[in-house]
């Protein structure tokens, strides 16, 4: 069975055309048409990726972005009609991987779809088995399980992406027009702020004191570095 994809948007004629198109590439797509139910199937199931609309009925799709990153690291690519800076990095803030504005091109979802399942799917036979390890930290490449002094913690795709770039690199200096275009791809339209967002989210999550970093640190007016 191919990749199992979670369809939410209360539009059902594009909520059909993406069923179509994604089931050609042999894929499981499970459908919803507002958050309540986008809820229930998340956590009936563990997707490789939801495609998520913006606008929904009875919750929406940032709420419920946000209640999916309570219990699962699933990958989420946000679909809107807005196309306002402010959306797209709102989006990132609730921990969304990927952020798409109406109308879309379908083969631009799937390659963007593509990327980030490549990036979770540890199928990276040079990743087997690996683990970085620094100071109270230890990072499973292979099953992208993150520890820090023996007590795991849930990453979402891009930031796990940003970590283990860093881990494997200690010292090394990245711009974040680096990182942009090395965990998000030459083609991804967002701009650096991305990267900030999902630094400091990073921070909440893996330092004692985010404003005192241990582990990810600003080289001020050059970029971010790992060093524990």
């Amino acid at each position: 069975m191919g990749k199992k994809v979670l369809v939410v948007d209360d539009e059902k004629l594009i909520v059909k055309g993406l069923r179509f198109s994604l089931e050609q590439d042999d894929m499981e797509v499970d459908c919803a048409y507002d958050g309540e139910e986008a809820l229930e199937y998340a956590r009936a199931k563990e997707y490789d990726i939801v495609l998520l609309d913006v606008m929904l009925p009875k919750l929406d799709g940032f709420q419920v972005c946000q209640q999916i990153r309570e219990f699962s690291n699933m990958p989420i690519i946000m679909l809107t009609a807005k196309g306002d800076d402010m959306d797209k990095i709102l989006g990132l803030e609730y921990g969304a991987d990927d952020y798409i504005t109406k109308p879309f091109n379908i083969l631009e979802i799937k390659a963007r779809m593509k990327a980030i399942m490549r990036r979770t799917g540890g199928t990276e036979k040079e990743k087997k088995g690996k683990t970085v390890e620094a100071a109270d930290l230890k990072m499973d490449l292979d099953s992208r399980r993150l520890f820090i002094e023996g007590r795991e913690i849930n990453l979402t795709a891009k930031e796990f992406d940003l970590l283990e770039l860093m881990a494997v690199n200690p010292g090394k200096v990245y711009s974040r027009e680096n990182l942009l275009n090395t965990v998000w791809g030459y083609e991804y339209p967002g701009d650096v702020r991305t990267v900030d967002v999902h630094i400091r989210r990073l921070r909440e999550k893996i330092e004692t004191n985010p404003s005192e970093p241990k582990y990810v640190h600003t080289k001020w007016g050059v970029g971010y570095y790992f060093q524990a």
